[in-house]
């Protein structure tokens, strides 16, 4: 069966939406508390692929009473089937495993959950399920026609808790892609690793997402054969197909240097500072749009809104709809340096989102806003860190963060555009600490070179221009959106004539 994913989910079900004249009425602006911890929390970012995999890794091994995984994507491919591998291993020492994953893609992968639930100690649920189980991708477009304000709504959160002692939050799902291990595009993401007390915040917010009416236990559906079989017949292939384990420098980070409070003696210097677990409640994936399930959103708003001096945004999906261009043009006005790195046309996997950002450079330029967009480049990566060894794939921007004043930090799933705010569910970490800030910061410094990415300016005639450099360093300068075919040209001048902004 053909992926069903993300980037055709949002232009499907956009469409099929739209036709169906199903979208929903815009909500209005709320604001919102950052609910920050009294005492301070320990945090180390993981820019790097392979570290951010390893870190996840380590933290299975070394759990010794439960693992709680909650994400949007887990691919049945060789990553993912690591990742499985030491769950598996987890759970046969006595562990606990709690494994929660959006609906959406999950009919790819039956037979793997499948497997896994077989396990005693391991447990896996469906968020937001379709009607009919198991459904094809006829049976998931026919749906959404039918169910589609429902199903458009989906749990796009990513953590993952070991023991109640160290969580990783952010941008990465689990498969090939977000961590460099091969496939058609590698996407450069952001997580933090996590210590202290946000930790018991991430594990509240799991716990009600894992107890909520629309988590779906796959113990209820009809398994894709012997669930037992498939649990053998794991074991048995795993060794062959699943990811080996990358090779390199030992991840950011180790349990030996997992401390429960700042004043804890470790071996390596966490980054501490006041934080906050932010999450939508589970119930804004429902047909409700009552504003006490939106949660992020208001926080991040707040964060924002506090800046004196300068905002960075990394977000890989920019759509900000008519408010959201407003807001940021207000910003920028009042004094604030406002700077912003997306994907460019040829490096985005959603060509309809594209289409909902293309209308807003102008506005957002002549308001004095920093515009980068990332190119497709192999070989050429945004993050501060060591490269382990050639790209095999173009690239793609997946990280989602914010950067206030050089102080406070926000890195989570939420992207800049209506989707994440109205629709889906989100999940992130705000941080009060210059430190984190600075690292946060010298990953967007990385991105925005000209060999990695386009500057965006206008010309004195009012036209576009992408300004970036060649891998010697030569200035390049085009008219147009650079490495993007006719087609997705086309494709996305079309997108821009559909009125889903909300969907995007």
């Amino acid at each position: 069966m053909v992926p069903f994913r993300p980037a055709r989910v949002r232009w499907l079900a956009g469409a099929m939406l739209c036709l169906a004249a199903m979208s929903a009425p815009a909500c209005a602006a709320v604001v919102g508390r950052i609910p920050w911890n009294e005492a301070p929390s320990g945090f180390r970012l993981l820019g790097d692929d392979r570290s951010a995999l390893l870190s996840r890794l380590v933290a299975a091994d070394h759990a010794t009473r439960s693992i709680d995984l909650q994400t949007y994507i887990y691919d049945d491919d060789p990553t993912g089937r690591l990742v499985a591998r030491h769950l598996l291993a987890a759970a046969d020492r006595g562990v606990r495993v709690r494994l929660l994953v959006d609906d959406l893609d999950a009919s790819v992968s039956p037979a793997l959950f499948d497997a896994l639930d077989a396990h005693p100690r391991i447990e896996v649920r469906l968020f937001n399920a379709f009607l009919t189980n198991r459904p094809s991708l006829v049976s998931k477009l026919g749906q959404f026609v039918i169910d589609g304000r429902r199903l458009n709504r989906r749990m796009h959160n990513k953590s993952f808790i070991s023991d109640g002692r160290v969580a990783i939050v952010g941008g990465r799902n689990i498969g090939d892609a977000y961590y460099d291990a091969g496939g058609d595009v590698r996407f450069r993401d952001l997580d933090l690793a996590a210590v202290g007390p946000v930790v018991a915040q991430a594990t509240a917010a799991f716990e009600t997402y894992w107890t909520c009416n629309a988590a779906r236990p796959v113990s209820e559906l009809p398994p894709t054969g012997t669930r037992l079989d498939a649990l053998h017949a794991l074991r048995r292939d795993l060794p062959s197909n699943a990811a080996a384990i990358p090779a390199g420098p030992a991840p950011e980070t180790m349990p030996a240097e997992w401390p429960a409070d700042e004043a804890s003696d470790t071996t390596h210097a966490w980054d501490w500072g006041p934080a906050a677990l932010v999450a939508d409640e589970p119930e804004k994936a429902g047909e409700g749009r009552g504003g006490s399930a939106l949660r992020i959103a208001p926080a991040v708003d707040a964060l924002i809104a506090s800046a004196r001096h300068e905002v960075v945004l990394i977000s890989a999906y920019f759509a900000p709809g008519d408010h959201g261009a407003r807001y940021f043009e207000d910003l920028a006005r009042r004094g604030v340096a406002l700077s912003l790195l997306t994907n460019s046309l040829a490096a985005t996997d959603a060509p309809a989102v594209q289409a909902g950002y293309a209308e807003y450079r102008k506005p957002l330029l002549d308001a004095g806003i920093n515009l980068y967009e990332l190119r497709p480049i192999a070989g050429v990566s945004p993050t501060a860190e060591a490269e382990h060894g050639p790209s095999r794939s173009p690239v793609s921007l997946h990280a989602k963060a914010a950067i206030v004043d050089r102080r406070y930090v926000f890195v989570g799933s939420m992207n800049m555009d209506l989707r994440s705010r109205l629709l889906n569910t989100e999940m992130g970490l705000i941080v009060d600490d210059p430190p984190l800030a600075s690292a946060v910061y010298r990953y967007f410094r990385n991105a925005i070179q000209p060999q990695n990415a386009f500057h965006v300016v206008e010309a004195p005639d009012g036209a576009l221009r992408w300004l970036g450099a060649d891998a010697t360093g030569a200035a390049l300068s085009y008219d147009h959106e650079p490495d993007a075919s006719w087609w997705r040209r086309i494709e996305t001048t079309v997108l821009g004539w559909l009125p889903i902004d909300e969907l995007l």
